[in-house]
């Protein structure tokens, strides 16, 4: 299992938000995601993108309740969205968050393994290693992947942006 660390400027995410508790997300953050994919038109034309013309990221952005991007507690907030430009406007019915900026432990896992590595990375890899968690973690998508692999960012740092 390799972890590969990141820092990131600040970034814009629109999409599909809800809340609820942590132990029944596997009940109320699906339907975000169907919602978003299906209303995706709504918001392509905002999708940042690459030289290529590739979205550059999807993102299961993640926030406590005060969207103060603090970690969960028994309850949290998810946004299903897409990076977008930074001056981009939510059209009505999605939302809009800014993540702030962060160096981030990442490391790669396909949805059967989610769990494994998300325990592994809490409970053994960051504590070992002396990292502390300074904000909520985030799910990444890389658009050009298509194997339904998805990358898990974990906050270690706050930084400015540069």
């Amino acid at each position: 299992m390799s972890v590969f660390f990141e820092e990131k400027n600040s970034f814009t995410v629109i999409g599909k938000v809800g809340q609820g508790f942590a132990a029944d997300s596997q009940s109320w953050i699906p339907p975000l995601w169907q919602e978003a994919n299906n209303n995706f038109e709504e918001i392509r034309s905002l999708a940042k993108t690459d030289t290529e013309g590739n979205i550059v990221g999807i993102w299961g952005a993640m926030s406590d309740l005060s969207e103060s991007f603090n970690r969960w507690t028994d309850q949290g907030k998810y946004l299903a969205g897409c990076e977008v430009l930074e001056n981009s406007i939510a059209p009505i019915g999605w939302t809009k968050w800014i993540i702030p900026s962060y160096k981030f432990a990442v490391m790669k896992c396909s949805q059967s393994s989610y769990q494994e590595i998300f325990n592994y990375m809490i409970n053994d890899y960051l504590p070992k290693n002396k990292y502390t968690i300074v904000g909520a973690i985030h799910e990444y998508y890389n658009p050009v992947e298509t194997n339904g692999d998805l990358y898990l960012y974990f906050p270690i740092e706050k930084r400015e942006n540069k």
